[in-house]
C-alpha cells in the first residue's frame, strides 16, 4: 500500500491509500483505494503535515496486512493430554440466528422488562441459549443448559435460573408477540393479504393430568396427555402469534380466542383467515365476518358430512369445467343457513351470503383410494377378530364396520365374540366422494382459481408444525407447570419465527431443516493461544453469509476475530 497523490485539472491534490494486487483473470496488476482520504489543501487546515501524517497510517496498515499475512505456527507434543471435562468446540453458525434475534429487538424487550425486577440472573442470556439450542441442538432444558459453553456467550447462570426463567417468560409471552410483530413489520414487512390458522397438539412423557395437560385426540394417536396449539401465520409463512389450550380442547374452539386477540393486538387491518375444516363451524364465521373490520374467510368443507343438496350439488357433472384430463372446478354464489350460538347458549339460525368453490383432482382422487384401503384391510380384520381390538386400536377402522359398541369405561368391543359386518354402503358413499374437494369463502367476487390458490397455501403452516415437532424437536415435553409449559413454547415459536425469516432472506432456496443443518455444523476447535480451527463449509453457509456479511468460510480466526463477527451481529 501506499499514499497515492492525484492532481486535477486545477492544481489541487487529492489523497487517498492504494493497494495493488494481481488479477488472475486478466493477469495484470490493479490497484483498488482503500481509504479515500479527501483534499490536501484542505487537510492542511487540520494538520501539521498531512503526508507525514497519512504516511504513517500507511506504514501501519502494511504492517497489519504483513500480520495477516504471514502464517501461523503452532506448536503440538506427543505428550499434549485433555483435561476432563475439556469441551474445546463451539459452534459459529448461530452467528445468522444472532442477527435476526437482535433485529427482532428480544434483547431489548428482555432487558427492559428485567431492569425493575428483582431476578438476578440474565433473562436475555438465558432465552439467547434456550432459542439457539432449540434450533441447532434441540434437547431438554437440561441438557441445553449442559451445553451452554458450546456458544459465545454468557453462561453465568444456574439451572436453578434458567428454570425460575420460565416463570419470567411466561408472565411476558403475549407482549413479546406483539413486540416482534411490529419489528417484523418495521424491518422485513408483514403480508397478512391472507392469514393461515391451523391447530395441532404436543404430548408429554407421563400419564399424570391436570387443568392443563389432558387426554384428547392426538394428531399423533398416542395415549398420553397432550395440550393444543392454534397458530396464526402470515402470507410469507412468518408466524404472528400461537395460543395454548388444555389438551381436551375441540379445534374449532381454539379459532375464536385466537382470532379475537389478533384483532386486538396486532393492528393487522382487514384480515381473511384460511383454515381447513375443523374451523367451519358457524360460530366460526358469523364471529369472522362481524368484526368492525368485516373480516374474510376462506374455510374447507368436509363434504361427506354435509347435507344432501350440496352433495347433489358436488357430483352433479353440470357447470365444471375441465383444465386438462385430471382436474375440474366450479362455483356457486349460495346463501347459507348456518347455527350461531348466543350468549345465553342457544343456538340461532343466521343466513350468511358464500361463494362455494368445488373442485376435483385425480391426484387427490387416488390419495383417498389408497388411504381407505389402508384403513379398509385393518377394518376387515377387525370384523373378523373384534377381541383383538380396543376403541383406541380400532382408530380409523370402525367407522367401516357395522354395529360395533365399546365398554365406556375399558374401550374393549362388546361384540367381541362375535364376527361383525362391513359397511358396504359407506365405503361406495366415500368412493363417489373421493378427489372432491368444497372451499366456502366471503370473497364473493374473487375467482375460483385465486380461493383455490389461497387455500393451498395452508400447506405452509402445516409445514411449520412439521418443523417444530421435527426440526425443534418440540415434543414430548419434558416440564410439568402451565408457566414452563407456555415458556417452552414460546421458545420454540421465537426460534421458529426466526428460522421462518432466514428461510425468507434465502428467497426459500433451501427447507429450514437444510439451513439449520448447515448452521449447526458451521462449528470450530480451539488450538492454541485464542486461535480457533474451522473445519466445515457449503453452499448453504456461503449464501448466509453473502446476505449477512458473515464469512463463514474462514479456516483460522481469533477469539478477537470471532467476537468482533458477533458483536456485529448485535447492533
Amino acid at each position: 500500500m501506499y499514499l497515492k497523490k492525484t492532481p486535477n485539472s486545477h492544481g489541487r491534490i487529492r489523497l487517498s491509500i492504494v493497494d495493488t494486487y494481481y488479477d488472475k483473470v486478466k493477469k495484470c496488476s490493479r490497484q483498488k483505494t482503500v481509504e479515500s482520504i479527501g483534499w490536501l489543501d484542505e487537510l492542511e487546515k487540520q494538520y501539521e503535515d498531512p503526508i507525514a501524517h497519512f504516511t504513517k497510517r500507511v506504514a501501519q496498515l502494511n504492517e497489519e496486512k504483513k500480520k495477516k499475512q504471514a502464517p501461523i505456527h503452532f506448536t503440538f507434543y506427543d505428550s499434549d493430554r485433555l483435561r476432563i471435562d475439556d469441551d474445546l468446540r463451539k459452534n459459529f453458525g448461530y452467528a445468522a440466528l444472532s442477527r435476526i434475534y437482535h433485529e427482532l429487538g428480544i434483547h431489548t424487550f428482555l432487558t427492559n422488562r428485567q431492569r425493575h425486577s428483582k431476578e438476578q440472573y440474565d433473562a436475555n442470556a438465558i432465552m439467547k441459549m434456550l432459542v439457539y439450542s432449540r434450533l441447532l441442538f434441540p434437547a431438554s432444558k437440561k441438557s441445553s443448559y449442559d451445553g451452554r459453553e458450546r456458544f459465545f456467550e454468557r453462561s453465568d447462570y444456574s439451572l436453578d435460573d434458567v428454570y425460575r426463567c420460565l416463570s419470567f417468560l411466561d408472565k411476558h409471552r403475549e407482549n413479546l408477540q406483539i413486540w416482534m410483530n411490529d419489528r417484523i413489520k418495521k424491518n422485513y414487512g408483514r403480508d397478512t393479504s391472507l392469514i393461515y390458522y391451523d391447530v395441532t397438539n404436543y404430548y408429554f412423557e407421563t400419564d399424570e393430568q391436570n387443568d392443563f395437560l389432558h387426554k384428547g385426540i392426538s394428531k399423533e394417536h398416542r395415549p398420553n396427555p397432550i395440550i393444543q396449539m392454534g397458530l396464526f401465520m402470515d402470507n410469507r409463512g412468518i408466524p404472528i402469534t400461537y395460543e395454548l389450550f388444555p389438551g381436551n380442547t375441540n379445534d374449532c374452539l381454539t379459532y375464536r380466542p385466537n382470532f379475537g386477540r389478533i384483532k386486538k393486538q396486532f393492528d393487522l387491518g382487514r384480515l381473511i383467515s384460511v383454515a381447513d375444516k375443523g374451523m367451519t363451524t358457524g360460530d366460526n364465521i358469523w364471529y369472522t365476518i362481524n368484526t368492525p373490520t368485516h373480516d374474510g374467510y376462506v374455510f374447507s368443507m368436509s363434504i361427506r358430512g354435509a347435507e344432501k343438496g350440496i352433495k347433489d350439488y358436488v357430483l352433479k357433472e353440470e357447470g365444471y369445467e375441465w383444465l386438462g384430463t385430471e382436474y375440474k372446478r366450479k362455483s356457486r354464489k349460495s346463501p347459507r343457513t348456518i347455527l350461531v350460538t348466543s350468549v345465553t347458549g342457544k343456538k340461532m339460525k343466521k343466513q350468511v351470503d358464500e361463494k362455494q368453490v368445488v373442485f376435483w383432482s385425480e391426484k387427490y382422487a387416488r390419495r383417498a383410494k389408497a388411504e381407505r384401503e389402508t384403513a379398509l384391510a385393518k377394518a376387515r380384520d377387525l370384523a373378523q377378530n373384534p377381541g383383538n381390538y380396543t376403541r383406541a386400536t380400532s382408530y380409523g377402522a370402525a367407522k367401516y364396520v357395522k354395529k360395533i359398541d365399546y365398554d365406556k369405561e375399558t374401550g374393549e368391543i362388546l361384540t367381541s365374540s362375535s364376527i361383525l359386518d362391513i359397511d358396504e354402503e359407506k365405503i361406495r358413499e366415500e368412493e363417489a366422494l373421493d378427489g372432491y374437494y368444497m372451499l366456502l369463502t366471503s370473497e364473493m367476487e374473487t375467482s375460483d382459481d385465486e380461493i383455490i390458490d389461497m387455500y393451498r397455501g395452508l400447506w405452509r403452516i402445516e409445514e411449520s408444525f412439521k418443523v417444530t415437532k421435527s426440526e425443534l424437536e418440540a415434543r414430548p415435553v419434558y416440564v410439568w407447570t402451565k408457566e414452563h409449559i407456555e415458556a417452552h413454547f414460546l421458545t420454540c415459536f421465537v426460534a421458529l419465527t426466526i428460522a421462518r425469516i432466514l428461510e425468507n432472506k434465502l428467497e426459500r432456496k433451501y427447507s429450514v431443516g437444510r439451513i439449520l443443518d448447515s448452521l449447526s455444523k458451521a462449528e470450530c476447535s480451539l488450538l492454541q493461544q485464542n486461535y480457533y480451527l474451522f473445519d466445515y463449509y457449503d453452499e448453504v453457509l456461503k449464501e448466509i453469509g453473502s446476505i449477512m456479511d458473515i464469512d463463514f468460510g474462514k479456516r483460522i480466526r481469533t477469539l478477537g476475530e470471532i467476537k468482533k463477527i458477533l458483536a456485529k451481529t448485535k447492533k
